[in-house]
């Protein structure tokens, strides 16, 4: 199954010693926070914002997320993700069904991820999100982000696959998945196809920083990609990046299985938009805003090749019960109607759909 495939990959990518001591990855849920048109780091106090996202995380995220005068670790109340020491900030598009009957929209609900075990991971919504050290090479040292970091992957206005990132991908669960994410068998664009199982969306971020800047004005700059494309990244970096941290990577369940009419892939279409407005796929993007206590994170990667810590289970981090994070929780700020339990007649702020 699609988790046993990356534990996998994590696993090759170590010799015989590591691989019976421990893996290459954090990996945990955070349920959902709220759905709503707010987006701090793009349209910083702008509410609403313009289009729908859903946020886990610390409590503490507001329009602003100001990094002069805020600290999620202190500000917030309580987290919606399972290790409790990270308040970071993790948000993504909303993604709608748009009726071909009568072109109304339904946002769809996300699912909760598999475990490696087998079971399932103990989330309402939200996502499942990856702290992933080098997948190859001789150095496994990463260097945990500074407070106020923050960056996003990906890119809302493109239309087609030229300028995708090959870290921003779909998968068709129950139809032909691949292994490892964003393998030949994902693509950037939406599925055209029934998936008995809901579509994955994948977002795997850069690897590399500049070790000065906590952001750019296209939060983009300040990070890089790892030399030579993989997807995974190695240990290694452009010397205008030189400093090797975490890669985040976010999957994101999404449950469209009470609309897998056949009438609705028919002639190659498919009934998904995002909440932007994007009707391929592939404008699909998520943005990252660092909040973890104090040393959490880097005592976390650091026990990574260890009995110490393993992807869901990472004794050298704090954790806390499903249910707590399952009820962290905040009212919209941008206060309207998103769609989760009824009808549209238009996406949230009035965003036109575009195919191209």
């Amino acid at each position: 199954m699609f988790w046993q495939s990356i534990a996998a990959v994590a696993l090759l990518a170590q010799d015989a010693s590591a691989q019976n001591s421990g893996g290459s990855f954090i990996r945990f849920g955070c349920s959902q926070l709220v759905v709503e048109r707010v987006d701090p780091l793009v349209n910083p106090g702008m509410s609403p914002s313009t289009h729908t996202h859903q946020i886990v995380g610390g409590s503490s995220f507001n329009i602003t997320m100001d990094p002069s005068t805020i600290d999620p670790p202190t500000q917030s109340k309580c987290t919606s993700c399972t290790f409790s020491e990270d308040f970071s900030n993790y948000w993504t598009a909303s993604l709608y069904f748009k009726s071909p009957e009568n072109g109304t929209y339904r946002r769809v609900p996300q699912m909760a991820n598999g475990r490696l075990d087998g079971g399932h991971l103990e989330q309402d919504g939200g996502l499942t999100v990856y702290y992933m050290r080098p997948f190859s090479g001789s150095n496994m040292k990463t260097t945990q982000f500074k407070p106020g970091f923050r960056m996003l992957a990906g890119d809302p206005t493109l239309r087609s696959k030229t300028g995708t990132s090959p870290g921003i991908c779909h998968r068709c669960m129950g139809n032909g998945e691949g292994g490892a994410p964003c393998d030949s068998k994902d693509s950037s664009a939406f599925p055209a196809k029934i998936c008995p199982n809901g579509i994955r969306a994948t977002v795997i971020f850069p690897s590399c920083w500049d070790g000065k800047n906590l952001d750019s004005p296209d939060h983009k700059s300040h990070v890089a990609y790892a030399p030579g494309g993989a997807v995974l990244a190695g240990d290694k970096c452009p010397t205008s990046h030189p400093v090797r941290i975490p890669q985040v990577m976010y999957e994101i369940m999404f449950d469209t299985r009470p609309f897998n009419n056949p009438d609705y892939f028919k002639n190659g279409k498919q009934p998904w938009v995002y909440s932007f407005g994007d009707a391929t796929g592939h404008g699909q993007h998520g943005d990252y805003l660092f909040g973890w206590k104090g040393d959490a994170l880097q005592r976390g990667m650091d026990a990574l090749g260890t009995k110490n810590c393993a992807s869901e289970s990472c004794p050298a981090l704090k954790s806390q019960p499903g249910p707590d994070a399952i009820a962290c929780t905040k009212a919209q700020q941008a206060k309207e109607d998103v769609g989760t339990n009824t009808w549209l007649k238009e996406l949230p702020g009035g965003v036109q759909v575009t195919y191209a």
